[in-house]
């Protein structure tokens, strides 16, 4: 289940929040190579060059989604100090060698414990539902097009990476003013603020970091099967459910691509057509971006069954591609940039527009 290597750092390559990218010499087996590696340094230490490394490289080997890194496991000749002795007992990654130990914002030793004890409303803020994490950045663009001043929250859930370190996108829109905070809920972790479920992450962040806006999205690295409910998407759904059952406000951010090469994905994604039309019970509020024919066509045809149950809005999009354009962080999907794939980041940015123009009195 897994492939080990171990190797030699040979060179810093770059580091942002939370995380150094690598370059490791792996002598054996035989023919030597050279690898790109990441390190969690709250996980690991912080590797340096002339560091022995103990690698995880079975998905890069495989050539699966994970930024094409191997995974630095272990620094086994310059193990890291012990950590301080401190508040926090919410383990994480459960289970697994690597399980970390963190502060909840929820737990017991918290200073929000007597918050959030008491806290059982979001008070009607609007939280956006996205799919995939590279919406993120299109969501936020969309949000400061209409309100640049609104305190914007991420929350991510574990269905991709777990840790949030894993993301540039999260740590330049930080930088960039463009996110305030980020929670991390069930097993991920690394945000600001760490949350055992979906619904303190969600409380935490109204009550805690005195969102305006949320929005709930998956880590990189979403997980699909090709089939109807093999995909770890399939928690937006969930996810409407708990903003509803909160007293929030659920808004639906849809998939939509015209350049997607799987037809599953061309118009409006079964993703989002299973997880808002089959998982989500609660009502939402889905955000269709106007958009050219012959792709609004189809794109009216494959939100239909969503109409009994969702508040279906068309949202104009002008000015939305000059936000998208001011994006700080890179905007990608799949491998598609903006100008390749324009419909899936402006149904993203039109989701975030449409909520910061509904935020409570």
């Amino acid at each position: 289940m897994i492939t080990w290597r171990r190797g030699e750092v040979t060179a810093i390559r770059r580091a942002w929040r939370g995380a150094v990218e690598v370059t490791v010499a792996v002598p054996e087996p035989e023919p030597a190579r050279v690898v790109r590696a990441i390190a969690y340094p709250h996980l690991t230490g912080t590797p340096e060059v002339g560091d022995a490394v103990l690698l995880n490289t079975t998905a890069q080997d495989m050539g699966l989604g994970t930024g094409g890194y191997a995974l630095v496991v272990a620094l086994p000749e310059r193990l890291p100090a012990d950590p301080p002795a401190g508040p926090g007992h919410v383990v994480k990654a459960r289970y697994t060698p690597m399980q970390a130990v963190v502060l909840g914002v929820d737990e017991q030793d918290s200073p929000h414990h007597a918050a959030l004890s008491a806290a059982d409303s979001l008070d009607g803020m609007p939280v956006v539902v996205a799919d995939l994490h590279s919406a993120l950045p299109a969501i936020c663009a969309g949000i400061r097009a209409a309100r640049p001043d609104a305190r914007v929250v991420y929350v991510m859930t574990d269905g991709g990476t777990l840790p949030l370190w894993f993301s540039m996108t999260v740590d330049t829109l930080r930088t960039h003013g463009w996110l305030a905070a980020s929670i991390t809920v069930g097993q991920a972790l690394g945000g600001d603020l760490e949350a055992v479920t979906l619904h303190t992450g969600l409380l935490a962040a109204r009550h805690v970091e005195r969102a305006d806006v949320a929005i709930v999205a998956q880590g990189p690295g979403n997980l699909g099967t090709g089939t109807r409910w093999g995909f770890s998407g399939v928690a937006a759904g969930e996810a409407i459910n708990a903003i509803a059952t909160l007293g929030g406000r659920p808004v639906a951010s849809l998939r939509i691509s015209d350049a997607d090469g799987r037809e599953r994905h061309r118009g409006v994604s079964h993703h989002s057509l299973t997880a808002y039309g089959r998982v989500a019970l609660a009502a939402a509020d889905v955000i269709v971006p106007a958009l050219p024919e012959p792709l609004a066509t189809r794109v009216a045809t494959d939100i239909a069954p969503l109409r009994a149950r969702h508040r279906i809005h068309i949202e104009p999009t002008e000015g939305l591609n000059e936000a998208l354009q001011s994006s700080p962080a890179r905007l990608s999907t799949m491998g598609r940039p903006l100008e390749a794939d324009h419909a899936y980041f402006l149904a993203a940015a039109a989701a975030g527009h449409w909520a910061a123009t509904h935020l409570p009195t």
